[in-house]
């Protein structure tokens, strides 16, 4: 089925995804992992209550109970499965994708994501075969649970210092809201809210903060009021995106870097995980401060699963998605606990957030760069062949190459004919050259 993704369950409503395939992907997933009791958690948007209702009476046709939680972000469904001890999670939501869109994003129990390769292929193989089955004797049952006040507890978890502060938050309309409202309250922060009203048509912007148009407003709300920093969150809040208090954006390798410190001052130390299309700063200043650090794939299931193996205390993605080891049961991506562990480093540090981040901009990115190709495989092993000479080659996730003053990385996309380049140098000039000779040879067309 063509919604079943890397990561999750994603289409267009309805004409890739509609109640029918809801209902039997709720038998699938209660039947694949054998659950007792499964929480369910949407997002705004127009299709989510029929998805809803369509999914809970597949889960509850398998005989497993549903804890309803209602309206959430996806953070506060892992918390859910986590602290009330459920078998397992699926979330309502396409996150950042426009409206029409909508999708699950599912979980085991202690919210162990399920992606292709640890459960997802084995749901959509399911998925095409229960759906005219006889529902089980007895049915599951349904029971609504609220678990903002605690949830609120949990986040506050990552960091103790409640600096007085001028923010200003834009969450799209998103999910955000939910679980920033009763945050909020408990914090000593002046705040201009931007779009805190979950509306899933998103009328003002989509709420996808790695596109600079959909922070331009956050940016202009902190010169306009003068606060300390800005942040804007994806549809469903899992990620956030921060910027300093002249408005600038913040690249979330950078994030991740400063952030790292913080926590590795809690937990000295501790390893801590980048995504390998990082600056090489993010990697410095974990080991600055006294940490481990390891490159990782890209992919939240795949960053959570090897935080788990090796027990790396925080992780963090280009992406913008930021992971807390929350306990020795729950590793979980979450912009809402970001904005918490950056309030501790300003607490902390007692210095503008753009003077914090000078010393780390200090090589030149080119961004992340997508071209559509004919031949990706035969492109990429060409291209290795090329550079045959390098220091370092890697295949951790696509293809990695590093000099000692340059580096580049492409990547293959999961679902069409496109190659992800990203490349830093020590200098602008470096970065402009290397990325310009890159491209060429790549060829293709902007994708």
């Amino acid at each position: 089925m063509p919604i079943f993704k890397a990561y999750d369950i994603r289409g267009v409503v309805p004409d890739e995804l509609d109640a029918a395939a809801a209902h039997r992907i709720g038998r699938a997933t209660a039947r694949h992992l054998g659950a007792g009791s499964i929480a369910v958690g949407r997002d705004a948007r127009r299709s989510s209550p029929e998805l809803f209702e369509a999914l809970v009476r597949g889960v509850t046709e398998e005989g497993s109970d549903v804890v309803d939680l209602g309206l959430v972000a996806t953070p506060m469904l892992y918390f859910a499965v986590d602290h009330l001890d459920i078998d397992g999670g699926i979330m309502i939501t396409a996150s950042h994708n426009p409206s029409q869109y909508n999708g699950f994003k599912i979980c085991r129990e202690h919210a162990i994501p399920i992606g292709e390769a640890s459960g997802l292929r084995e749901i959509e193989g399911l998925a095409g075969r229960v759906g005219d089955e006889a529902a089980r004797s007895p049915l599951g049952s349904v029971r609504a649970v609220d678990v903002r006040d605690d949830y609120v507890e949990h986040v506050l978890t990552v960091g103790t210092g409640r600096p007085r502060l001028r923010v200003a938050i834009d969450c799209g309309n998103g999910m955000a809201g939910v679980g920033l409202e009763p945050l909020l309250a408990r914090l000593d922060l002046e705040v201009e809210r931007l779009y805190f009203e979950p509306d899933g048509t998103f009328p003002n912007h989509q709420a996808d903060p790695l596109q600079l148009e959909n922070l331009r407003e956050v940016s202009e709300a902190v010169r306009r009021i003068g606060a300390d920093f800005g942040v804007a969150y994806d549809g469903d809040a899992d990620r956030a995106v921060f910027v300093d208090e002249t408005g600038e954006p913040i690249s979330s390798d950078l994030m991740t870097g400063l952030l790292a410190r913080h926590q590795l001052r809690r937990h000295p130390g501790g390893r801590v995980l980048y995504d390998l299309r990082s600056s090489r700063v993010t990697a410095e200043e974990i080991e600055k401060a006294g940490g481990v650090s390891e490159m990782c794939r890209v992919g939240h299931s795949f960053v959570k699963a090897r935080m788990r193996e090796v027990d790396a205390i925080f992780a963090g993605e280009l992406s913008g998605h930021m992971y807390f080891r929350f306990s020795s049961t729950l590793v979980a991506d979450d912009g809402i606990a970001a904005l918490v562990a950056l309030l501790d480093v300003l607490a902390f540090e007692r210095k503008p957030l753009s003077v914090l981040l000078a010393p780390l901009r200090r090589y030149a990115a080119s961004g992340e760069i997508n071209r559509r190709v004919e031949d990706v495989p035969g492109l990429l092993a060409a291209i290795e062949r090329e550079h045959g000479g390098a220091p370092e080659i890697s295949h951790l996730d696509g293809l990695l190459v590093r000099y000692p003053d340059w580096w580049f990385n492409l990547r293959p996309s999961n679902t069409e004919p496109v190659l992800r380049l990203n490349l830093e140098a020590d200098t602008h000039e470096q970065m402009v050259e290397k990325r310009d000779a890159l491209l060429d040879r790549i060829g293709g067309e902007p994708a």
